[in-house]
């Protein structure tokens, strides 16, 4: 693969951040748009990754979730983006190393485990920290889930990470297929 310049891995990287910081400020002010906004923030995010610019990709998140939280205000940005900040900003680099780095099966399993814990220790996290802020325990279904949280995050939580992981993968390869096709 030819060796891409600096300037191409920068424009690449701004465009990735460009949308995914319109999405992540769209889905945070507009409710029912939040989870497509961190799925859009994702896939606008592993452009540069199709064309293996880690710095690219690391500088884009970071200025993703800088210019988001100023652009939706400290206190609505961490209410909304904390799981992109946590989580869904860093699994596409994580399934990128993942893929490039790792090639014994046994890896793949060790790897797949810290992930899943990892998702587990973050969306306990982001409900923690938005508990108190929405109000959710005045709910009718607060009590069930507060009494099963754990074997819901647990037991739900791991299941959702293991098609949510394998769904990242194919979504990576078909975008490094799109990528491919630029030749600058």
């Amino acid at each position: 693969m030819k060796r891409q310049s600096r300037s191409f891995e920068t424009a690449l990287s701004a465009i990735a951040c460009a949308v995914a910081v319109i999405s992540l400020t769209l889905g945070a002010y507009v409710d029912f748009l939040l989870a497509a906004g961190i799925v859009v923030a994702v896939f606008a995010l592993m452009v540069p990754l199709s064309k293996e610019f880690i710095w690219g990709y690391l500088l884009a998140f970071v200025a993703s979730v800088i210019l988001s939280f100023l652009f939706t205000g400290f206190v609505v940005g961490v209410m909304r983006l904390l799981p992109y900040a946590v989580f869904f900003g860093w699994h596409p680099l994580l399934n990128f190393l993942q893929k490039k780095y790792v090639k014994q099966w046994w890896l793949h399993a060790v790897a797949f485990a810290v992930k899943a814990i990892w998702f587990d220790l973050a969306m306990w996290l982001v409900w923690t920290v938005l508990v108190p802020i929405f109000g959710l325990e005045k709910m009718s279904w607060y009590p069930f889930v507060s009494e099963n949280f754990y074997l819901i995050l647990f037991a739900g939580g791991t299941v959702f990470f293991a098609l949510y992981d394998v769904a990242i993968f194919f979504c990576q390869r078909s975008m490094d297929y799109m990528v491919q096709r630029i030749r600058r």
